[in-house]
Order: structure tokens, then sequence, then C-alpha cells
């Protein structure tokens, strides 16, 4: 009788729209996924979060209760998530939590991130051995912290015959370079939804742009686009990696600014999408333009994206990583429950070239059942 090796994995991401929590089985190399949940954030919740992420944080007792709560939230979809699945938490050896990053800054003096969702509310609320703050340690070792999904992408997607890239588009898109000759390396890459959904929230009160709809509707503006694409960061050599920090609805406005003229908000929006296209296609030319390119997370959805890819490599597989066995809602998730068995089992990770770490470190803190 076969043995299971249980994990949760939980991911919100940087367009803080729901947490998606899987139930994985990690007894084998490749992970089998049991069950899937995406559990809602409440308005009140993501409204906390998303003023933590300006950086205008008023008050300490602000940030505390709203890492709390958060940690409340993961409990509870973890919970739900077994509850689905008709497991019982003692059956699971561990849940990898990646937390809510509110601040990401790998560039200063004194490089740091921070991520919230306590992690010691989820070990207690579920009885289940949690790992968290898995950027933390890549930090200390000289790396980025982040982009770090890449390490599942590598030992899931990796084939020995065909050069791949794995696009994960969420808030921010990042690209994993996969192939039979070269080591694979990855970075973030720029802006994947997190400026089309703070867009569409301001002007159609909408969290995120449903299959891209709205977008479809609009003309992209060319002098915007060359404007949003001389940031610097587009052009910055790897490892890098980026978030709300630097992407968000007051970079967006100076940039409109500057312009000098009006842009109708629905061109806007498909501009945004134009630059979340051109810089991922860019990204992918100057790296030797692999054989088969796989989306996941949430820009998987958006036709116009889907469809702007497909197009602009049109001698390329461009798929989603259902192709590649694991649907695109998922991946993220995986990728942390997984990391947490790679955390339990002492593993250190090689991701230098990744996110420029000196060397292989055990990524994450363990708070135990």
């Amino acid at each position: 009788m076969s043995t299971r090796a249980l994990f949760i994995g939980l991911m919100s991401g940087t367009s803080i729209d729901a947490v998606d929590a899987v139930l994985v089985d990690l007894a084998s190399p490749a992970p089998s996924l049991i069950a899937t949940h995406s559990h809602p954030i409440t308005d009140d919740l993501r409204d906390a979060i998303l003023i933590l992420c300006s950086g205008d944080v008023e008050s300490l007792p602000a940030l505390g209760e709203t890492h709390i709560a958060l940690g409340e939230l993961f409990a509870k979809a973890s919970l739900r998530l077994l509850d689905l699945a008709d497991i019982s938490a003692n059956d699971v050896v561990g849940i990898g939590s990646h937390g809510q990053t509110i601040w990401h800054a790998p560039n200063g003096d004194r490089p740091f991130t921070l991520q919230i969702g306590d992690a010691n509310i989820i070990a207690e609320l579920t009885g289940i051995t949690t790992v968290s703050d898995f950027r933390s340690r890549d930090m200390a070792a000289g790396g980025q912290g982040a982009p770090l999904a890449p390490l599942l992408h590598q030992h899931q997607f990796a084939s020995a015959q065909t050069s791949r890239a794995i696009i994960n588009i969420g808030g921010i898109s990042n690209i994993t370079f996969l192939s039979p000759e070269t080591p694979a390396f990855a970075f973030d890459s720029g802006p994947g939804n997190v400026l089309m959904d703070g867009w569409i929230a301001k002007h159609r009160g909408r969290n995120f742009d449903e299959k891209g709809s709205w977008a479809r509707g609009g003309m992209v503006h060319k002098a915007l686009l060359a404007k949003l694409q001389q940031d610097a960061y587009f052009s910055k050599d790897a490892p890098k990696s980026t978030g709300r920090e630097l992407f968000n609805t007051a970079w967006l406005e100076t940039k409109l600014e500057s312009v000098g003229q009006p842009v109708a908000p629905v061109d806007v929006q498909a501009t945004l999408a134009q630059l979340t296209i051109q810089t991922l296609v860019n990204a992918l030319k100057e790296h030797g333009e692999p054989e088969e390119v796989y989306v996941c997370g949430g820009g998987a959805h958006n036709g116009v994206l889907m469809e702007g890819l497909a197009n602009a490599l049109a001698t390329r597989t461009v798929s989603t990583t259902e192709a590649l066995g694991i649907h695109p809602d998922w991946v993220e998730a995986i990728a942390f429950a997984w990391l947490a068995k790679q955390t339990m089992d002492g593993r250190a990770m090689e991701t230098s070239g990744f996110t420029g770490a000196k060397a292989p470190v055990v990524l994450g803190a363990i708070y135990q059942r």
C-alpha cells in the first residue's frame, strides 16, 4: 500500500483577489493534485492590505491586526479545503504559506521583504505544521528573494529535448527559462495584471478585467506605451524582482501626465495589456526565444494577453501549463506546498539562477503543529 505525503499550499498574490489553496500528495517526485479551493478575500481586508502595500501605514496596530486577520483567513481556507477533500488535518504533513507581500525592497543598502499572514495563527487554528517566510533567507544569502515558483517550474516542467519558457502572469509577470543545454534562470519581467486591475477598479469598480473584455474594446495608445516602456526596470539585468512598490496607480498616473494629452480610460486599459505582452515578448526574444511557451496564473484567462503572446510568437508553441499536466490556476500554490516539503526535509535550494543568491539555503521558517 502506498504512503501519501499530503501538503497544503497557500498563495495570495499581488492581485489580492483570493487565497488559492491546494492539497497535494508529494510522496512521488511529481506533485499529485488532490483538491483545490479559491477562498475569497473580503473587501475590507483587501482594502486594509492595499493601504499597507501603498506604504501609507497610519499605525503599527493596522499592520499587526491585518497580519493576524490574514493568518485567520489562510487557516479558514486550509480547513475549508480539507472539508471539501474529506481529509483530516491529522493526515496533512504541512502547510506552505507564501503570505501576502506588502513590501519588497531587494535593492537597498539593507534589502528586505515583508509578507504578512501570521503562520503562528495558521498552525494554531489548523493543527498543522506551517512553513512560511520563504523569501527572507534567500535575501540573507544575497538573493532577491523572488521569484521562487521557478524552483517548481524547473522540477516539474523541464524537458530533456525542448527549450521552454514558463510564464506566470499574476499581478507581476515572471518568466522561467528551461533549456536542455544551459542552467535554468528566471526573473520578474514587469507588470502582469496589477496595473490593469488597479485601472479597472478605479474606472469600472471591478477587481479585475474578466477575460480582458474591457481591454479588448480599446485601442493601444502608442505614445503612452512608449512612455511606459521607458521605465529603467525593463532594461535592468537579471536577477531582478519587483512589485506594487514600483508598478502601481501612482506610477501610471505619472506616465499619463507625461503624455501631455488625455487618453480614454478604455484605451489606457488596452495599452496596459499591450505593455504586459510586449515586455514578456521582449524578454523572451532577448533570451533566445524558447521553442515552447506555457502560461500560468490569472493572466492565462485573459484572452487579450494570450492572443497577443500567440500572435507575437507565431513560430512558437504558446499554451497554458495545463498542457504540461497542471492547471494554470494552481501552479503557484502547488509550488509553495512543494517548497514546504523541501524546507521540512532540510533541503537547501539552489536559487542563484532565479534570485542571485550566493549559495543554496533552506528556505522558510517552520511553525510546529
